[in-house]
């Protein structure tokens, strides 16, 4: 993704309160072929349907990390106005989830500074993190600061399974809300119902309660 060089910048020409929205999508080798695939189709649905908003286009602020072979900052949290390209992401590798969610923290909680330091409001961060297994690194501690940042109001983590081998009671450690299951592959749907989401977010005073569409065009409910 290319985004503005000095995001400073950004914050001083467009003062609208924003909403960072981080991603922390698994690119393991499991997700090879079909899932990778629709994954990156969600992507792009997702930036181009929240830019066709403009409150939300200006509002809402993108970022990336990806966790494989190795843990990459594929975009830092920048407005979605200003993307212009989206990297195409590849599967391969284990899964260094607790790794990428620190990393996550560490970026949101410096993104958040600089809204201080340039006197922009803005809404709670949310953390969505998708995978289809469990990590295989150290992921315990991280797991406690995410979810003790969520239980202070000060990020929303939403965790999202996919497939039968997601490790739904380990992502339910690092949130206070319940992990969901993706339907199928339904990356798509998915998508769609965050950048509903982000629009509504985006059209509210920050610290009002908001109400979120339903999640189930793309939720596996299991009876």
């Amino acid at each position: 993704m290319s985004y503005p060089i000095n995001l400073d910048d950004a914050l001083i020409h467009n003062p609208a309160p924003r909403c960072p929205c981080m991603l922390l999508l698994d690119t393991s080798s499991s997700m090879t072929g079909s899932p990778i695939t629709e994954l990156n189709r969600g992507v792009r649905q997702f930036i181009e349907e929240v830019q066709s908003d403009e409150v939300a286009a200006s509002s809402v602020e993108l970022g990336v990390i990806t966790f494989g072979a190795k843990v990459e900052l594929q975009s830092k949290l920048t407005t979605v106005e200003d993307i212009e390209g989206v990297s195409e992401l590849q599967a391969y590798g284990m899964t260094p989830m607790g790794e990428a969610v620190n990393l996550a923290i560490s970026e949101l909680e410096s993104r958040k500074a600089e809204y201080q330091r340039n006197g922009v409001s803005y809404y709670q961060p949310w953390v969505v993190m998708m995978t289809d297994g469990g990590p295989n690194d150290e992921w315990s501690g991280a797991a406690q600061r995410l979810r003790n940042l969520a239980e202070q109001k000060k990020m929303v983590v939403l965790c999202v399974g996919i497939g039968d081998d997601a490790e739904m009671q380990i992502l339910q450690q690092f949130s206070v809300l319940p992990p969901k299951k993706l339907n199928g592959l339904k990356f798509r749907e998915f998508f769609a119902w965050l950048s509903q989401s982000m629009q509504r977010v985006s059209a509210s005073t920050p610290g009002d309660k908001i109400s979120l569409p339903s999640t189930g065009t793309w939720d596996s409910i299991d009876i």
